[in-house]
């Protein structure tokens, strides 16, 4: 008979050692709610944790801590089922369909002061911020996961669990694209100075979900360019409605500059985590351009690269997380938005999901092998019991 005290964990033990662990099953609080993980979304975040080459857990005192004196339980991009809810639980219960915000901000925690970013709609910066997944907090490649119910998004549809954690990622690209919208810039949509073109760079998850967002929510029409050496992934962004070039064809700063008419961009978004990108952008945006840093993982370009990139004065954006505003009960507002978008159609992830892993044994596959072959783009761990 199965121990109903322990389950399994897939766990990164040190920098590229990743092993399937028994560990505790949850001990649920009154606040919270147990979730039996339905469906896991692989990150590029999960792959920098995992090389060693990023660590967001830190203690009290602000050190790093390493990966063989901390393991970490990856998994930010979850969805499952409820089996149990806690005693102060009164809105969800077991059988529900959830999608998770994977952040702790001071509601979620239930406290009753508030810091200043979670009183202002900014809780995915709150003082005492934590992710599961990502700062220590065991994430959701694992049998089970307990987080707040305020943490807990209801599934309304049908949605499969696959499509469903990539609300994470299309909150992520929401968020980004309300910092952007909120923030003083000459160049803006709908503004004095419309934006007429914009420029994505790269096409993985990030970039195509950025794509369809701008093509069918904002409703941009006008150039939308993406930058993508995959081919598979340039196909898709055009499907999408953007006009594509392959950046290691040929002068990509030429191919920009005639597209645009010598104008160059007024609207880029670094969604590639290319760090050899910044030595290109000087010669792709107009004077006083919006910049959105989106992608992480840069490395081995100096920062010197920055000089000339300030030199043009753009309005530099850095956007992070998929949380901000909480709703009249607690939820994020964000995911919900996120949630409806991939619901009703209006936002495709199925032809994003080219990699599927039916257990946590066959998971490492993605780490090791999978995401480096041309067809790569999202890998999903689907645990769902049928």
């Amino acid at each position: 008979m199965k121990d109903n005290t322990t389950m399994q964990a897939l766990a990164v033990c040190d920098a590229e050692k990743l092993e399937l662990i028994e560990t505790p099953r949850p001990a649920l609080q009154p606040h919270e709610v147990l979730l039996q993980v339905g469906a896991v979304g692989l990150c590029g975040t999960d792959f920098h944790i995992y090389e060693g080459r990023a660590n967001y857990n830190a203690d009290a005192q602000g050190r790093l801590i390493p990966l063989r004196e901390q393991p970490q339980i990856l998994g930010h991009e979850v969805c499952g089922t409820i089996v149990e809810t806690g005693s102060e639980v009164r809105d969800l219960q077991a059988g529900d369909r959830v999608v998770v915000d994977q952040g702790l901000n001071c509601r979620s925690r239930g406290q009753e002061w508030l810091c200043e970013y979670c009183a202002t709609g900014n809780s995915h910066q709150c003082l005492n911020y934590a992710e599961h997944g990502i700062t220590g907090l065991p994430g959701g490649l694992a049998d089970f996961i307990a987080i707040p119910a305020v943490n807990a998004v209801r599934i309304e549809s049908d949605l499969p669990m696959e499509e469903a954690v990539l609300v994470e990622p299309l909150g992520c690209v929401i968020h980004a694209s309300d910092m952007v919208a909120n923030t003083p810039a000459r160049y803006r949509f709908g503004g004095f100075r419309p934006i007429r073109n914009l420029m994505i760079c790269g096409a993985g998850p990030a970039g195509l979900l950025f794509t369809q967002y701008l093509r069918r929510v904002v409703g941009f029409d006008g150039l939308l360019v993406v930058s993508e050496p995959n081919a598979r992934r340039r196909q898709l962004a055009a499907d999408y409605g953007a006009t594509v070039i392959d950046p290691t064809a040929g002068d990509l700063v030429a191919a920009v500059r005639e597209l645009t008419h010598g104008e160059r961009i007024h609207y880029l978004i670094e969604a590639a985590g290319v760090a050899s990108l910044f030595r290109q952008i000087p010669g792709l945006i107009r004077k006083q351009a919006t910049v959105l840093l989106y992608g992480h993982g840069h490395h081995g370009v100096d920062l010197g690269v920055i000089n000339y990139i300030q030199f043009m004065e753009p309005a530099l954006v850095a956007a992070v997380g998929a949380s901000g505003a909480i709703e009249a009960d607690g939820r994020p507002s964000t995911y919900r938005r996120a949630l409806e978008l991939i619901s009703s159609g209006q936002i495709n992830v199925s032809r994003l999901i080219t990699h599927r892993y039916l257990s946590l044994e066959e998971a490492p596959r993605a780490f090791t092998q999978d995401r480096f072959e041309p067809d790569y783009i999202k890998g999903v761990v689907i645990l769902e019991r049928q």
